[in-house]
């Protein structure tokens, strides 16, 4: 897909606040090589960096406009452009950070684990990843995308599938010496239902938006965010409130 950093960013302080929470559970000592596994524009690598400011810290993304906006916010970090399904790790880290980007890949039964390998003894794997298909924002999306003119193109898309924590619990139990998992619903309060349907512009929407022309992408919008006015009613403050679940899991080699 074609990630744009400038959209992402719109929303920054509210997309970086669950890194936050989750680089709180890792333990700061120790650490000499930490990855941050699509990194995107760099807020998590700068999360990452300031809660290990003596490691080593290299940033993986498979964007060249993210990596790009990375590079000029942090530009005494190292930044590569790969693939993260299928990245290597070229030395043992002790901590790999994926904040809000494995949920894009698919086979995490596999993928997890294998990541897990790649650690050095003792080293940590913390994983964060929204657990939203089944929001109104996603399910609108979904049958907006099955009920119109552009049915044919987009009707069919679909995220990669996203597993509950006693999967998780399944997946990793066994390769892990420690494990923890929570859930948190993250409540944001936008200015509007525009503004929701800005949010999601730059992620979850992108699989239904991109194989669509200009105007089918607007009238696609226009659309969704009827729709979304409907699914989240406006406060008393004129604002929205956005519920958004996300996943946490933290698991040491």
């Amino acid at each position: 897909m074609s990630w744009s950093a400038q959209q992402y960013s719109l929303f920054e302080r509210q997309r970086t606040r669950p890194v936050h929470d989750l680089l709180a559970a890792v333990p700061r000592g120790g650490i000499e090589l930490a990855v941050d596994l699509g990194c995107g524009p760099g807020n998590s690598t700068a999360v990452l960096q300031a809660h290990a400011p003596h490691a080593q810290v290299i940033g993986i993304d498979s964007s060249d406009d993210m990596l790009r906006a990375a590079r000029a916010r942090l530009p005494q970090v190292r930044f590569q452009f790969a693939d993260i399904q299928s990245w290597e790790a070229e030395a043992a880290p002790q901590l790999i950070l994926a904040n809000a980007s494995l949920q894009w890949l698919p086979d995490h039964a596999r993928l997890y684990p294998r990541l897990l390998a790649q650690l050095a003894p003792g080293g940590w794997l913390a994983i964060q990843t929204p657990d939203n298909l089944q929001e109104p924002a996603h399910r609108l999306a979904r049958e907006v995308a099955a009920d119109g003119p552009w049915a044919a193109q987009i009707g069919e898309v679909r995220h990669a599938e996203r597993h509950n924590v006693q999967a998780y619990y399944d997946i990793l139990g066994a390769h892990a010496c420690e494990l923890d998992i929570w859930r948190t619903t993250y409540f944001h309060i936008l200015d509007s239902a525009a503004a929701i349907v800005e949010w999601f512009k730059s992620t979850a929407l992108l699989p239904f938006l991109q194989p669509l022309q200009a105007e089918q992408q607007s009238a696609f919008l226009e659309r969704y965010k009827e729709t979304i006015a409907e699914a989240y009613p406006v406060q008393a403050d004129g604002r929205v409130l956005l519920p958004f679940p996300r996943l946490f899991l933290v698991a040491r080699r």
